[in-house]
């Protein structure tokens, strides 16, 4: 071949080198958004931020120690922060009493009887339907000076794998529940308690818009489980030392160990010099 032919074929061969380059480049130009995007897509906000049990629930992971307390920069109404809340408004050694799951015609009257008896204030996590069947005890409880918290409507454990618009639902829909029975004492719903801990980023957003508190726990004292009194007892003084908040139930069952415990708990904090308190809800 001559050297023209030869050249004019380099030549050829080059131009066909450079437009495969420029192919090549236009795919990574278009290629490199769509893998960005998938790096930077966000992630699922109905990650579980607390843990199970058939509790119906309750482990103590609810927040248990500050867990899945992340948010707490959040504001919702009136200042209200989406951080899950665990400590006391009193301070210091205070320990935030909380009674989950009622309000039950047998058990709370009882609850509410001990606590009277030792002047101690507590936090009552409603089921909106109990709270919508026993107006009279939601009454009772406000008029001792105690809190309303939210415990949503149908105790769902699970309800962290469900759409927002469930956990929307099972959220305000017992609030209205609660506020409707407590009719006329001017009481509010200050906080709201996922069952089981199944929190997530928009259920604690979902409730500090609408003025509650995610609310949480450092200390199960099984009571659910029903192990007896005394276990129950030392469950709470072991546990005490994770943090302030101690959980109880006056619903879903027989609470008269329930009952019984509380009261030695009770004897027992003050003999320690513990005072109690409400949980935050204003401050992170």
């Amino acid at each position: 071949m001559d050297f023209k032919a030869r050249t004019g074929n380099e030549r050829k061969r080059s131009w066909a080198s450079v437009a495969v380059a420029v192919v090549v480049t236009v795919a990574a130009a278009w290629a490199i958004p769509t893998v960005t995007e998938s790096i930077a897509a966000p992630h699922s906000t109905a990650g579980h931020e607390g843990g199970t049990t058939a509790d119906g629930g309750h482990n103590g992971q609810d927040g248990a120690q500050g867990s899945g307390s992340g948010g707490g920069a959040q504001q919702g109404a009136g200042g209200v922060p989406e951080g899950i809340a665990h400590a006391s408004e009193a301070g210091g050694n205070a320990v935030n009493i909380t009674i989950d799951d009622g309000p039950d015609p047998v058990w709370t009257p009882k609850v509410l009887g001990v606590l009277k008896q030792y002047d101690v204030k507590a936090t009552f996590c409603m089921i909106g339907p109990q709270a919508k069947a026993h107006p009279d005890l939601v009454k009772q409880v406000v008029a001792a000076g105690h809190r309303l918290c939210d415990h949503t409507v149908d105790h769902d454990t699970s309800m962290d794998k469900k759409p927002v618009a469930y956990q929307e639902k099972e959220i305000l829909d017992a609030k209205k529940m609660i506020d409707e029975a407590a009719a006329g004492t001017g009481a509010e719903v200050q906080y709201y308690r996922a069952p089981g801990g199944s929190f997530t980023p928009d259920s604690r957003r979902i409730a500090a818009a609408n003025g509650m508190r995610p609310l949480g726990w450092n200390v199960d004292s099984k009571d659910f489980t029903k192990p007896g009194t005394a276990a129950i007892v030392d469950t709470v003084k072991k546990e005490l030392s994770n943090g302030p908040t101690v959980l109880f139930h006056d619903g879903g069952g027989d609470r008269q160990q329930t009952v019984e415990a509380l009261g030695q708990v009770l004897t027992w904090l003050k003999s320690q010099g513990r005072p109690t308190g409400f949980p935050v809800r204003t401050t992170p």
